[in-house]
């Protein structure tokens, strides 16, 4: 089943978009990255960002949120269609995590993945590993985000129908 994830093995799939508000921003960073340059615009300017900016782990955690909501999505479709949509488990990690750009009040990130191969697990019979570029692109066309991520994936008929 893991060629249904596959498809066409390095096709981009656009994940979905995200415009990062202040109150967005300001939001997140009370809860989990209260840095400066996220809690407010006047202390922001202050800094080396100069301007109000997201946490990069908001920008990751919009990431999770689309590509989460694009699986639940191609299944529930799969389903619809009458086929079957494989069985996604734990991811073990990721790598090369990258913020390359800071995120900026009313900046639009959109995010993609893109699976690049499926290797069978040497420690999970039935399952493998989908192994998949994923990155952030402003509006001006710029990444601003980027890593490697794995994520287990069912090969045997185990899929959700």
């Amino acid at each position: 089943m893991s060629e249904v994830l596959l498809g066409a093995e390095s096709r981009r799939i656009a994940l979905g978009s995200f415009t990062f508000t202040a109150d967005d921003i300001v939001r997140f960073a009370c809860a989990y990255d209260p840095q400066r340059f996220h809690l407010s615009e006047e202390d922001a300017a202050k800094t080396h960002f100069g301007r109000l900016c997201a946490s990069g782990w908001h920008t990751a955690a919009v990431w999770m949120k689309l590509m989460v909501a694009y699986h639940q999505h191609a299944a529930e479709e799969a389903r619809r269609n009458g086929g079957r949509y494989p069985i996604l488990g734990p991811s073990p990690g990721f790598e090369d995590l990258k913020w390359l750009k800071p995120v900026f009040a009313g900046d639009t990130i959109s995010y993609f993945t893109t699976a690049l191969k499926v290797q069978p697990s040497r420690s999970r019979p039935g399952w493998g590993l989908l192994f998949s570029h994923n990155e952030g692109v402003n509006q001006n066309g710029e990444a601003v985000f980027s890593f490697e991520g794995r994520v287990f994936v069912a090969l045997e008929d185990t899929s959700v129908t």
